[in-house]
C-alpha cells in the first residue's frame, strides 16, 4: 500500500503540507444559510476540506425511552440519542445544494455516512473520499461497504482497541480500499490534552503502513501541532461560526480565527519538521563569518613565540579554527604579524 492518497487531486501524505478538515457536524444549528456560512469560512480559514456527517436520527439509532439509550454526563447529559442525533444530523436534502457550494468554492466536500443507505446517496452526489467515523470503527459490513466504492478512505479510531483498528484496516483493504489514512483520535467531547497520546499515531503508521493523522477535539491547536511534529500528515478539527451560538458541538469547535491559525500553525510545524540535515542551510552562510578563529591580538615580531597574550580565539572566523590553539602556542612567528591578522598556517614556523 503506498504511503499516500489523493482527495480531489490533492496529494496527501509525507512530504506534503497537512491535509487540513474542517468538520462541520451539526455546528450548522439546522440552517442551510449558516452551514453554507460555515463552508465559506472553512475556505476562508485555510481548511483543504470540508466534512459532512450523513445520517438521519433513525438511520443512526431508534427513538425508545430506555436507559441505555440517554446519555449520563457530558456535553449532553440526560438527552437521549435520538433526540440529539435528530438536531445534529445534516438534512440529505442540503447535501446537493452543499456538494455543489463546495465545487464553487474550490474546496472538496465529502462525509461520513452511517448506514449503507448513505453511501449509496453519496455516490449519487460524487463524494472523492469517505470518512469512518470513530464509533463506527466496528462496523466492518459498512466500513466493507465505502471500500467497495473505491474511493480513498479516511478512518478515525477513537475507542478503538488495536485489534479493532487491525480488522478495520483489513476489512477495507480486503473490499478494495486502495488509499487508506487511520487518524488516531480521542472520542471526548472536549477531549483532555493530557490523553492526547499523540504518539501514538506514529505506532500506527509503522504497524499498519498507512497514512497517518489525527482527528482532535481538545481546547486549542497544541495538540494538531504535536501530532504534525510527529508526522500527521491529516489534521481534522470542528468548526463554528462561534461558539456563543451553541450548538450540540460548539463547545469543543474552533471559530474561524482560531481555524485560521490552527492551520497555519500545522503547515509551519509540517515546514520546520523537514529532513534530518547538518548542512549550513542559505540563510546561515553569511553568518559562518561570526565563528570563532585564532587572531593576532597584539603585535609579534618576526621569531616570536605565540603565546596566550598575543593569540586567542575571537570572532570573526577568518582564522585557524580555535581546535588548533594548543598547536599554536609555544610556536614562531614565521613573520611580522600586526594586531587583528587572521591567523594561518604560513604564519606559524
Amino acid at each position: 500500500m503506498p504511503q499516500a492518497l489523493t482527495i480531489a487531486g490533492r496529494k496527501i501524505g509525507q512530504g506534503q503540507p497537512p491535509f487540513v478538515i474542517a468538520e462541520l457536524s451539526g455546528n450548522h444549528n439546522g440552517d442551510i444559510g449558516r452551514a453554507k456560512q460555515l463552508m465559506r469560512a472553512a475556505k476562508d480559514a485555510g481548511a483543504d476540506a470540508v466534512k459532512l456527517q450523513t445520517y438521519t436520527a433513525d438511520t443512526i439509532t431508534i427513538s425508545h425511552d430506555g436507559p441505555e439509550f440517554r446519555i449520563t454526563g457530558g456535553l449532553w447529559h440526560n438527552r437521549s440519542l435520538h433526540d440529539l442525533y435528530r438536531e445534529a444530523h445534516t438534512p440529505w436534502e442540503w447535501h446537493p445544494e452543499l456538494f455543489q457550494l463546495g465545487r464553487d468554492l474550490g474546496i472538496p466536500v465529502f462525509s461520513s455516512p452511517f448506514d449503507e443507505t448513505a453511501v449509496d446517496f453519496l455516490e449519487e452526489l460524487g463524494t472523492p473520499a469517505y470518512k469512518v467515523a470513530s464509533f463506527e470503527l466496528i462496523d466492518l459490513p459498512l466500513i466493507r461497504k465505502m471500500a467497495s466504492t473505491g474511493k480513498p478512505m479516511i478512518m478515525s479510531t477513537g475507542l478503538g482497541s488495536l485489534g479493532e483498528i487491525s480488522e478495520a484496516i483489513e476489512a477495507a483493504r480486503g473490499a478494495g480500499c486502495k488509499e487508506l489514512a487511520v487518524l488516531h483520535c480521542v472520542s471526548a467531547y472536549p477531549s483532555p490534552v493530557e490523553e492526547a497520546n499523540v504518539r501514538t499515531m506514529t505506532h500506527l503508521a509503522e504497524a499498519f503502513d498507512v497514512v497517518v493523522g489525527l482527528s482532535d477535539h481538545s481546547p486549542g491547536s497544541a495538540v494538531p501541532a504535536a501530532a504534525v511534529a510527529l508526522g500527521a500528515s491529516v489534521v481534522e478539527k470542528h468548526m463554528t461560526l462561534a461558539r456563543a451560538d451553541g450548538g450540540p458541538d460548539s463547545a469543543f469547535s474552533l471559530e474561524p480565527d482560531e481555524f485560521r491559525e490552527m492551520a497555519e500553525t500545522c503547515r509551519l510545524v509540517q515546514k520546520a519538521v523537514g529532513r534530518v540535515s547538518y548542512e549550513t542551510t542559505e540563510s546561515e552562510k553569511g553568518n559562518l563569518i561570526f565563528r570563532r578563529s585564532l587572531y593576532v591580538v597584539a603585535d609579534i615580531a618576526a621569531g616570536e613565540e605565540f603565546t596566550a597574550s598575543n593569540v586567542r580565539s575571537i570572532r570573526p572566523g577568518k582564522g585557524l579554527p580555535p581546535k588548533h590553539l594548543p598547536q599554536v602556542l609555544g610556536r614562531a612567528a614565521r613573520r611580522a604579524i600586526k594586531r587583528g591578522t587572521a591567523l594561518s598556517w604560513t604564519d606559524v614556523d
